[in-house]
């Protein structure tokens, strides 16, 4: 490989010769060979967009050149369009508070920079990563800053998933309205329900989940950009704080503001937790329902098949015609990873210490994979499983007018007692409910036709007449 050498602060390091970052950045690529895996396009976007900023005020404010200003603005740009993007090379697990992430942005930003003023990588006269691409900035309040932006950049990927796959759910539950079916409660009978009504339950969840999840990203709209080293403002303008936050709003579209005390926003990450909190409960209820969809569709003879999920692929290597319920499955175990992953967020967030929470990286690396896993499964699971359900509806009818639960709606006629007994008849025999109160002369032919009624038992209604 031919290469450069470049000096930082602890000495000479080879770079490869046409690598836009540079001396910091490739000290980290040898000190944290450690997942494989790169920063989240979100968070590269988010770090240029504020260095964009910081430019733009920076130039405005004669603090650096206009042409510094202007190339450092161009190179962002460039990257913002998709270029330069496999020169983001850090780990996501690297150093603390994002240092080595941050240097490679400055680096990247400064020897393009560097290039479009007519200089040559690595030389920095023109456009140096510290002294221009970063001025009046630290990581200390670049990273939380982009940390933030990031996840509500990222947001904006997950919240039309979440609307379309509401809309599946409401389109199966209307579909689904007329069909009756058996209830059940601790895995056993219960009274009857009609399908559509399980279904519209879910798309509530969903929906819920949904503000949840806005709910708790309010508190990432608050900025602690200025706030440099420990968040006392040192090395910057008085103007810069509130200008570069005014202009990542305009280039981003979101209500930003300035932090009410910098110090706290440099401190805390609590946004982070409760935004990684609300993923959590998105994760929890899609796989509560997802776990419904495999017990729902089990079968096709030995279990519920109330529904049938689209077949998507062979499920076995060995059963031949076996289908399996892929993306509901699918869907769990990334709930079970959105889980973890806001474990490790939890832990994060706690581990600060004074001016600084130095554990900045897992948190991004985790709420961000959390929003991506989530939008690309619920997409797949929305278009791909939800939209293609059918109903059984004799199978659901059989076990609407087979569950023993039919006798609660005994209770306000006979008590529950004498229903109980109907009931462990009904299971020691197996004779239906209905056949067993004609037996009794329990009801009237005209009360066991209303108040047996299976359809009645899904809605609230007044007591009949005896």
């Amino acid at each position: 490989m031919n290469t450069r050498r470049e000096k930082d602060s602890l000495g000479y390091v080879e770079v490869p010769a046409e690598a836009l970052y540079g001396a910091q950045t490739a000290r980290a690529i040898e000190n944290f060979p450690i997942s494989g895996l790169r920063a989240n396009p979100f968070l590269v976007r988010a770090l240029v967009l504020i260095k964009l900023a910081a430019a733009k005020v920076n130039g405005d404010l004669g603090l650096i050149s206009s042409e510094q200003s202007q190339a450092i603005q161009q190179a962002a740009q460039e990257v913002l369009h998709g270029q330069h993007l496999d020169q983001f090379v850090v780990d996501v697990f690297q150093a603390g508070a994002g240092v080595s992430l941050h240097m490679n942005t400055n680096e990247v930003l400064a020897n393009r920079a560097s290039q479009i003023l007519g200089g040559n990588l690595g030389e920095y006269a023109q456009a140096h990563p510290n002294d221009h691409v970063n001025y009046g900035q630290s990581t200390n309040d670049v990273f939380p800053t982009a940390m933030r932006l990031s996840a509500l950049l990222a947001l904006h990927e997950l919240y039309p998933v979440l609307e379309s796959l509401t809309e599946g759910l409401e389109t199966k539950a209307a579909e689904f309205d007329h069909i009756l079916k058996s209830g059940r409660t601790h895995m056993q009978d219960a009274v009857p329900i009609r399908l559509g009504q399980e279904f519209a339950a879910y798309a509530v969840a969903i929906r819920r989940s949904k503000t949840f999840i806005a709910e708790a990203s309010a508190g990432l709209r608050e900025l602690g950009l200025g706030g440099s080293a420990v968040g006392t403002g040192i090395n910057t303008h008085p103007k810069y704080r509130f200008a570069a936050i005014d202009l990542l709003a305009k280039l981003t579209g979101e209500p930003l503001i300035a932090a009410e005390d910098m110090r706290y926003a440099m401190q805390s990450c609590a946004p982070m937790a409760s935004v990684s909190g609300a993923l959590r409960t998105l994760a929890l209820e899609v796989v509560r329902i997802s776990n419904d969809l495999r017990l729902l569709s089990s079968g096709p003879n030995t279990g519920f098949r109330e529904i049938d999920l689209p077949g998507l692929q062979p499920g076995s290597s060995i059963m031949p015609g076996k289908v399996n319920p892929v993306l509901p499955e699918l869907t769990a175990m990334v709930g079970f990873q959105v889980c973890g992953n806001d474990a490790a967020v939890a832990m994060a967030v706690q581990a600060g210490q004074l001016e600084l929470n130095v554990m900045m990286p897992t948190m991004a690396h985790n709420v961000l994979q959390s929003i991506t896993i989530l939008s690309n499964t619920l997409r797949e699971l929305d278009h791909r499983c939800i939209r293609g359900i059918t109903a059984n509806e004799a199978r659901c009818a059989f076990y609407a007018q087979s569950t023993v639960s039919l006798a609660t709606a005994l209770n306000p006629y006979i008590g529950y007692a004498k229903a109980a007994e109907v009931v462990k008849e009904s299971i020691a025999t197996g004779r239906s409910i209905i056949d067993l109160v004609r037996e009794k002369g329990l009801l009237t032919e005209h009360q066991i036709s209303t108040i047996l009624d299976a359809r009645a038992m899904t809605e609230p209604r007044e007591k009949e007449d005896a």
